[in-house]
């Protein structure tokens, strides 16, 4: 097994890569220029450049100008790969250099694109094939495959009443932080109550809930306890 070995030019296919899935899904929906240019903070000329040099030779994206873009199947592996070396680096962080969870994202940033197969591998063994990241985001096989989450953001859940805490963005470390002090955290069971500026969110053994604006609500991802 090989290192991978990687430039600023590969490094910054892959931060496209990436967020193009995260923006369309495991399903290759197609993503806005403008959405991609905010979710990665540059200018939108540079997505455009970016975008094109990734659709010529052996595309990497299906890119057609006012229509957006989609990943191909090559880009849709490639991009697989590096969500999987982000979230297993994420678990490792966390289980057992026992990093604050608010920190695990930046850092997995950095480290993704060096690891080697191999490196991948002990992780995966060493944590005992997870299936899911910190931050209840699952983690790819290395065929690729996901298993399906059916959470909906807080802010697109119906009802009020018991919830389990499916998922949190991993994008917002002070949001994060207020999370973990409430012990809302993924496989958490929580009671909602909601309106219309805000939720109210409350976990077992904790007297005071923590109120979040329908702003953020949507970092939170929900699902019923028998689901």
């Amino acid at each position: 097994m090989t290192t991978r070995r990687v430039n600023a030019n590969t490094e910054s296919v892959d931060n496209y890569l990436k967020a193009i899935f995260a923006l369309g899904g495991a399903e290759r929906g197609r993503v806005t220029s403008t959405a991609l240019a905010k979710r990665l903070g540059v200018a939108p000329a540079s997505v455009t450049n970016m975008l094109q040099k990734l659709a010529s030779g052996s595309p990497l994206v299906e890119y057609e100008l006012h229509r957006g873009v989609r990943l191909s199947a090559a880009g849709m592996r490639r991009a697989l790969e590096i969500v999987r070396h982000h979230r297993l680096l994420e678990a490792f962080l966390y289980q057992i250099l026992e990093y604050p969870i608010e920190e695990v994202h930046d850092e997995a940033e950095r480290l993704e694109h060096f690891i080697s197969e191999r490196f991948e591998e002990r992780i995966d063994a060493k944590l005992g094939r997870p299936k899911f990241d910190p931050h209840g985001h699952c983690i790819p096989a290395l065929n690729g495959k996901m298993s399906k989450q059916v959470s909906k953001p807080l802010t697109e859940a119906e009802g009020e009443g018991e919830f389990v805490v499916d998922s949190v963005s991993d994008r917002d470390p002070a949001l994060l932080q207020r999370l973990k002090v409430h012990n809302i955290m993924p496989g958490t069971l929580v009671t909602v109550r909601r309106s219309a500026e805000e939720f109210l969110l409350r976990s077992s053994g904790k007297a005071r809930g923590l109120r979040l604006s329908r702003s953020v609500a949507g970092a939170v991802c929900i699902r019923r306890p028998n689901n």
